[in-house]
């Protein structure tokens, strides 16, 4: 158990630094679709963090309500923006190759 917790503490911090990486990106982006490539790619990394956060505060902790009802919102959280992220990010993609086929 003392592994999964290491686990999923190593998760919160890899996907945390690639969601503020991706959102310098994105700031940084001088393309529309770039910048939204970027941005979908934040949220997807911080819906997994969010999760992942969720799934820590459920497994370490004892299941006080305070406790069940921040780790539902957190789950909650975490998976509206992992599919909002998905989503944002394939509409983006799409857009790029359109942009990219009627250029050349």
């Amino acid at each position: 158990m003392v592994v999964f917790h290491w686990i999923l503490f190593i998760g919160i911090i890899v996907t945390s630094v690639l969601s503020v990486v991706n959102s310098i990106k994105s700031r940084r982006a001088t393309a529309a679709n770039d910048r939204g490539i970027y941005s979908a790619q934040m949220n997807i990394y911080m819906g997994i963090m969010l999760v992942l956060i969720a799934l820590s505060q459920m497994l370490m902790y004892n299941g006080s309500t305070v406790l069940v009802i921040v780790g539902a919102v957190f789950m909650v959280l975490g998976l509206f923006n992992l599919f909002a992220g998905i989503r944002n990010r394939s509409f983006y993609v799409a857009r790029k190759q359109q942009v990219s086929r009627e250029v050349s």
